[in-house]
């Protein structure tokens, strides 16, 4: 059997699949049910200053071949209430990581520092929705914005802070460097891909905002190329996102250079349950490829440091 046990940024996972933030982590019984069925952690919905309705529907578009179109707005009941839903899923047992997201590095220091508060064992750092004004990847884009940003939470939190990327920038292995200059532990790679949806027959996009952020299969290439691209440039660790539904998927993540993958569109449409048999998937893959753990396959499809061939397994 192989070992499936990692480690991010110092935080211990059973397992490398992460519930991923904004899917399934709506209450603290809805992270303790990812956890009961499997995962290896989970990340809450990412949490603001205030409490915000989001965005009118229609919010969510099922396309072609399993991918998901939205632009929720970042609904969320602000950090005062939330911390209760935290305990929750604490008192299951789950090892959780918290999401915040801020307009500015003064309110994400705020914010990490209140969700640091509830026990969390890491807090990540929403830098990359798409499709919120004056949040996520707006301030998120730059390698001076990210840096700055990381460099106000490091100082505010003794927890290690996650730097989730966006793939919507020029150079998004830039910004994971800026992120480590800034003192991040490790990165998340990646967010939703901005797209768009048109309804003919109306004559205007399918969801209510226009422009959303497409996830699912169809990003797996993009977030793989982000993983690819970041593991050249860092030392710390890497989350796989994107696009990820069974256990090749996540091994190809690990080739990359991941250490963990986020699950998100595959649980909505799939459920909970599909924690309950990744792992397993995970353990037979791995132990056909050669792979004695998680470990060991990570990074594994980049060329040695001295140029030589990778031997085939």
């Amino acid at each position: 059997m192989a070992v499936l046990e990692t480690d991010v940024a110092g935080v211990r996972l059973r397992n490398p699949f992460l519930l991923a933030s904004g899917i399934w982590g709506e209450s603290g019984e809805s992270l303790a049910g990812a956890w009961r069925a499997g995962a290896g952690g989970v990340i809450t919905k990412s949490i603001g200053s205030a409490p915000r309705a989001g965005y009118p529907n229609p919010t969510i578009e099922l396309l072609d071949g399993g991918a998901m179109l939205n632009a929720m707005g970042l609904p969320n009941p602000g950090i005062d209430e939330y911390p209760a839903e935290i305990e929750i899923a604490r008192r299951a047992g789950a090892t959780v990581i918290g999401s915040v997201f801020g307009g500015t590095a003064e309110e994400f220091a705020t914010l990490a520092g209140r969700i640091a508060d509830t026990g969390v064992v890491a807090v990540e750092l929403n830098l990359s929705c798409p499709h919120a004004r004056g949040f996520g990847a707006e301030v998120g884009s730059t390698p001076e914005g990210v840096e700055t940003i990381l460099r106000a939470v490091v100082g505010a939190v003794r927890i290690p802070a996650i730097a989730k990327i966006t793939p919507n920038a020029a150079d998004p292995a830039a910004l994971a460097a800026a992120a480590e200059r800034g003192g991040a532990a490790a990165v998340s790679a990646i967010n939703t891909v901005r797209a768009l949806a048109i309804e003919p027959r109306l004559r205007r996009p399918v969801l209510a905002h226009g422009l959303g952020g497409l996830s699912g299969p169809a990003i797996k290439p993009i977030g793989l190329a982000c993983v690819w691209q970041i593991f050249e440039r860092v030392r710390i660790p890497i989350v796989g996102v994107g696009g990820i539904e069974t256990a090749d998927d996540a091994v190809d993540y690990l080739l990359a250079g991941a250490r963990a993958v986020q699950i998100g569109t595959a649980v909505a449409g799939r459920g909970i349950g599909l924690f309950g048999r990744l792992p397993a998937d995970l353990d037979r893959r791995l132990e056909a490829l050669g792979f004695p753990s998680v470990r060991a396959a990570v990074g594994a499809a980049h060329p040695p440091a001295d140029g030589a061939p990778r031997p085939a397994l």
